[in-house]
């Protein structure tokens, strides 16, 4: 077991428990065997965890002296503003919990994640110090793959599947990679530079996923969910800027600022007639234009 499985063990348990004693950490601690094999959390190497936390993590564990020797998280905040961090360490909680529950692994389901096993690491490593690496990638529309260089300036998780979002030193524009399409993966010893105003969060920001470039702007978009619905989208939101407008008991109506780009329309398709756009005229129509073409296929049976 790595050590930043055991740090994240640590980081979860306190977060969860808003203050624990070492005593009852420890006694946790001793009942995760494929983390502890049932050995105590000694408070000299516990304490040597905190300090490593706090330098890789920048979260700060302090102890409470007033009313009992009770660790917490002096920062919180740390963690729930860091978008990545918060994901990063959701993640591994979730991974240390089911391995502390293997044995129920027949009854624990989960979705794969194509290829971000086999190229991620490799695309990580070439980020820390700006290297261009050469791809063969193949297309789904195409029968072969082709090989070329890119430059990556970031990768973004969408729907179970890794993307990379690279300038295309060949062709001089900037593009998305699936790495569930790409066949190889390969460093290089050139660098390149990324430009000074790019921001990934504000490149994706009026972005329901990954299609971007499109034409389309972001605009004031309204959707209708019906009783069975809406608290699908309360509790998970389609996108950042989402917020109710009104709660009409059998519906609900909420507003959102995107591109209506095709993958927020296939998104909306998924659940059918329980979602109804209320605005933009053009995108009700284009939901018209998808839901008749369904129609079509299922009109003789």
């Amino acid at each position: 077991m790595n050590q930043l499985q055991k740090y994240t063990w640590v980081i979860e348990t306190i977060r969860r428990a808003g203050k624990i004693s070492h005593k009852d950490l420890s006694e946790k601690w001793e009942r995760c065997k494929d983390l502890s094999d049932y050995k105590p959390l000694p408070r000299a190497t516990f304490n040597r965890w905190r300090e490593a936390i706090y330098e890789q993590f920048s979260i700060d564990i302090q102890c409470q002296k007033v009313g009992g020797y009770l660790y917490y998280i002096a920062n919180p905040e740390n963690i729930d503003d860091d978008k990545l961090k918060k994901w990063m360490l959701d993640s591994f909680a979730v991974g240390n919990i089911i391995g502390e529950n293997l044995s129920l692994k027949g009854r624990i389901l989960v979705e794969e994640i194509p290829s971000g096993r086999d190229h991620l690491a490799t695309l990580l490593e070439a980020m820390k110090d700006n290297h261009v690496v050469n791809i063969t990638y193949r297309p789904f529309k195409k029968t072969q793959s082709f090989s070329f260089p890119i430059e990556p300036y970031c990768v973004k998780l969408f729907e179970n599947r890794w993307y990379v979002l690279a300038p295309n030193v060949r062709y001089g524009d900037i593009r998305l990679y699936g790495l569930d399409r790409m066949e190889s993966v390969e460093g290089t010893d050139e660098t390149f530079k990324i430009p000074e105003d790019f921001d990934a969060e504000e490149f994706f920001c009026g972005s329901y996923g990954i299609v971007v470039g499109t034409g389309e702007e972001p605009e004031r978009i309204v959707l209708r969910a019906n009783k069975n619905h809406k608290y699908y989208l309360q509790t998970l939101p389609l996108h950042h800027s989402q917020r109710m407008i009104e709660d009409y008991g059998e519906y609900a109506d909420f507003e959102l600022k995107l591109a209506p780009t095709y993958d927020f329309v296939m998104k909306l398709l998924q659940v059918g007639s329980m979602i109804e756009v209320i605005e933009p005229l053009h995108l009700r129509k284009t939901m018209k234009g998808w839901i008749k073409d369904m129609y079509e296929l299922y009109i003789n049976d």
